[in-house]
């Protein structure tokens, strides 16, 4: 069976720039113009601009908060430069060809063997990065407001660094404590039923529900842990989740993603301490969810199963 290694520290390469990764910010009408000079590569996400002047709803209901956003946005979009005079003063075009670097990575974008898509939410902001693979190379793309993107490329062996970048959390987030344990692995069916009975206030079952299952939920070691745990865990991801994030894994099947095959999803949620991983799986006939908590730099071995069943 093949697998991805994004666990083990690559070789260090012979020259010191060799192999390490390029960025380079551009903006959506730059991405754009770059995107068609590489044989008008298709672009990772589907980006529906909204037209000024309201939508259809706002003559009957008012100005609603998302169609401000939308006006907010096309007046952002249209403060932005020329972007050919930009690229070019940028030297990212010089005599009207576009820099080979860029262009191959647009290219690894648009025909990838596999593809991880990742949806970061974070206190109302929202970031969404879009890595692409094929050999030994990937291309990834990233974003938070829709205006301005990251392109970066490189080699495999720095994908793991690449990953745990999504996954940092901002300055102005600083942990706390939680009252969630380290490692918990409890039934999805206790897990679903105290959460439903926390989000429409009927707090007041949840000691029945967990009852219920009274010895089921286990800690890092296997041991039973205590009804107590058990409900201060439920709570903690109901009241304290700050963001979360997930990132689906599919395998392309052929030059167009439409015809790519989902493979995996992992998802995070951020609680008061950090990251915690929930992981879903099975014994016997029972459905089971690992709660595990979680560093950025642990999201390259989380989905490291998932990629490797791509490439196996």
């Amino acid at each position: 069976m093949a697998t991805i290694d994004l666990t083990t520290p690559a070789p260090t390469p012979e020259g010191i720039l060799e192999g390490l990764p390029r960025r380079v910010a551009l903006t959506l009408p730059e991405l754009r113009v770059l995107a068609a000079r590489a044989g008008d590569a298709p672009l990772p996400f589907e980006l529906v601009e909204p037209e000024a002047g309201g939508n259809a709803f706002e003559s009957r209901l008012g100005q609603s908060r998302l169609a401000r956003d939308d006006e907010a946005y096309v007046d952002a979009l249209a403060t932005l430069n020329d972007p050919a005079d930009s690229l070019t003063k940028r030297g990212l075009i010089a005599e009207g060809v576009a820099d080979s670097g860029i262009i191959g990575a647009l290219g690894l974008l648009a025909t990838p063997s596999v593809a991880v898509d990742i949806d970061v939410t974070l206190a109302g902001a929202r970031a969404r990065a879009w890595h692409r693979q094929r050999d030994d190379a990937v291309a990834t793309l990233a974003t938070t407001d829709g205006l301005v993107f990251e392109l970066a490329w490189f080699g495999r062996s720095h994908w793991a660094d690449e990953l745990a970048r999504v996954a940092v959390l901002p300055e102005d987030i600083t942990p706390g404590t939680s009252n969630a344990p380290d490692v918990v692995d409890l039934p999805y069916e206790l897990l679903d039923a105290g959460a439903e009975a926390i989000r429409s206030g009927r707090t007041e079952l949840l000691g029945t529900i967990i009852a219920h299952h009274t010895g089921d939920t286990r800690d890092a070691s296997g041991q039973p842990v205590d009804d107590a745990t058990v409900s201060s865990l439920i709570s903690a991801l109901s009241t304290e989740t700050q963001g979360r994030l997930r990132a689906m894994v599919a395998s392309i099947n052929g030059a167009d993603e439409a015809d790519s095959q989902l493979v995996g999803v992992v998802s995070w949620v951020l609680l008061a301490d950090g990251w915690r991983v929930l992981h879903p799986h099975q014994e016997g006939a029972e459905h089971r969810v690992e709660v595990r908590r979680v560093e950025a730099t642990d999201l390259a071995m989380a989905l490291a199963p998932v990629l490797a069943e791509v490439t196996a």
